[in-house]
C-alpha cells in the first residue's frame, strides 16, 4: 500500500511510520506533503529517500489532488497536519485518509485543537483520562468516524509537557498499528483494544463507547 503522509511540523509520528513500513511490511511511505517548507518532517522524509512535496496554498484542492494522484497514493495519513483538508480532497480520498488526534475524541476536538493546546485544555478541565484517536478525515475537524482509540490516565502532577510526553509515547504505536492493519486487510479497518495491543473489531460500534478507560494505560 503507498501511503503519503501530510505533516506541518517535526514529523516524529513521521519517522515511526518509515521506521515500521519497510521490510515485509505491506505499506510504505511514498509521499511526505507539508504546508510549510521548514517542517522537519520534509528533512526526514528526504533522508529516507522519500519524494516530497510543499503545497503553496493548502486550500487548493486540485494541487493537492494532482500530487496524491501523481504519486498513485493508496492511502493517507495526517501525522501532526496543521490544515484544514480541503473538500475535494476529502471527496477523492476521504474513504483512506485518516488522522492522528492526541485525545479521546470527541472530546478536546476541533479547530485550534492541537498540540499543547490539547494538553492544557485536557488539564484545565480536570479530566482523569485522556488518549490518543486514529479516525477518518472528513470536511469538519476531528468529526469523523473513530478507527482506534486508547486511553492515557492524567496524574495529578501532570503538566501539560509530561502529557504530551505520554501521548507521544502511545502515538509511536498507535499510528503504525492502524496503518500496517488497514495495508494487511486492504481497506480501513476499525481497531479495538485487546490487552496490550489491538485487534479489528467484529461489531461497528464507535470504539470510544467499547473502551473501559478504567483499564487503560499506557502500552
Amino acid at each position: 500500500m503507498r501511503v503519503a503522509v501530510l505533516a506541518s511540523g517535526s514529523g516524529t509520528n513521521l519517522q515511526v511510520l518509515l521506521d515500521r513500513c519497510r521490510g515485509e511490511e505491506p505499506a510504505r511511505v511514498t509521499l511526505v506533503l507539508s504546508n510549510n517548507p521548514a517542517a522537519g518532517a520534509l528533512e526526514r522524509a528526504r533522508r529516507a529517500k522519500v519524494p516530497t512535496a510543499v503545497l503553496d496554498d493548502p486550500a487548493d484542492a486540485d494541487a493537492m489532488n494532482a500530487v496524491l494522484r501523481d504519486h498513485e497514493t493508496q492511502f493517507v495519513v495526517l501525522a501532526g497536519y496543521m490544515k484544514l483538508v480541503p473538500a475535494g480532497v476529502v471527496e477523492v480520498f476521504g474513504d483512506v485518509m485518516i488522522n492522528l488526534h492526541p485525545a479521546l475524541l470527541p472530546a478536546f476536538g476541533g479547530k485550534g485543537m492541537y498540540g499543547p493546546h490539547v494538553h492544557r485544555a485536557v488539564l484545565a478541565s480536570g479530566a482523569t483520562v485522556t488518549g490518543v484517536t486514529v479516525h477518518r478525515v472528513t470536511h469538519e475537524y476531528d468529526r469523523g468516524p473513530i478507527i482506534a482509540q486508547w486511553p492515557i490516565p492524567v496524574a495529578h502532577e501532570d503538566t501539560a509537557e509530561s502529557l504530551a510526553a505520554k501521548v507521544r509515547v502511545v502515538e509511536h504505536q498507535i499510528l503504525p498499528a492502524v496503518v500496517l492493519a488497514c495495508a494487511r486487510a486492504g481497506r480501513v479497518v476499525r481497531l479495538t483494544p485487546r490487552e496490550h495491543a489491538f485487534a479489528i473489531a467484529q461489531r461497528s460500534e464507535d470504539l470510544s463507547q467499547m473502551l473501559e478507560t478504567e483499564k487503560g494505560g499506557e502500552r
